[in-house]
């Protein structure tokens, strides 16, 4: 399935933050999302994941194609690894949660309270979530926030794998994940200021 964006504005805190953006990510591709900071990529992201609505413009396709993992990992603290992989599967009409256990090698923890987790593992598990998720595009927000080397090689092999099978993955990050991935820099489509006799305008 292709993700596919016309013409989108987006808004955060009422004010408009992108604007008149176009781009297509067709099945088996990754795109990597750039831009300086505030420009409106997590926005952007959250917008095409439907937990808001844009502007103006179309994006295609069905919010229920779309996995999305934000800054925030998802876990319940209170459930071991293993509880949580479950929890989010029977969620989505899932029950094997083996090849997420594995992905992220997560097997020895399994049985760990999620609470109990350094930052990077909570990370891991966080992640692994996509793949209980049988959704077919990833959107994802700095997906390797707290992850070490080791770690971030696990994230860059489980999306590979994802797109070897004809899944898509657009990813917010600053850092080279050794993906071949095509750049959609945001920067040209920053939204113009809110002209001055319209400023009360914004926050209606």
């Amino acid at each position: 399935m292709t993700l596919s964006v016309t013409d989108l504005a987006i808004t955060r805190g009422g004010l408009p933050v992108l604007e008149g953006l176009s781009f297509a990510l067709p099945a088996g591709q990754a795109m990597v999302v750039r831009g300086p900071n505030g420009i409106g990529k997590t926005t952007l992201l959250r917008t095409l994941a439907g937990l808001q609505p844009p502007l103006r413009g179309q994006i295609s396709g069905n919010e229920d194609t779309i996995a999305y993992a934000g800054h925030a990992d998802g876990i319940k603290p209170t459930l071991t690894v293993r509880e949580n992989l479950s929890f989010w599967a029977s969620v989505f009409g899932l029950k094997d949660i083996t090849r997420a256990l594995l992905a992220y090698d997560l097997g020895e923890l399994s049985e760990r309270a999620a609470g109990t987790l350094s930052a990077g593992q909570k990370r891991r598990l966080g992640l692994s979530r996509l793949l209980v998720t049988g959704r077919p595009i990833w959107v994802l927000d700095e997906p390797t926030v707290s992850l070490d080397k080791n770690a971030v090689e696990m994230f860059a092999n489980a999306v590979h794998t994802h797109l070897a099978v004809g899944g898509a993955a657009l990813i917010a990050t600053h850092i080279d994940l050794g993906l071949e991935a095509e750049l959609l820099d945001v920067t040209p489509f920053r939204a113009k200021p809110a002209p001055l006799d319209d400023f009360d305008g914004v926050f209606l």
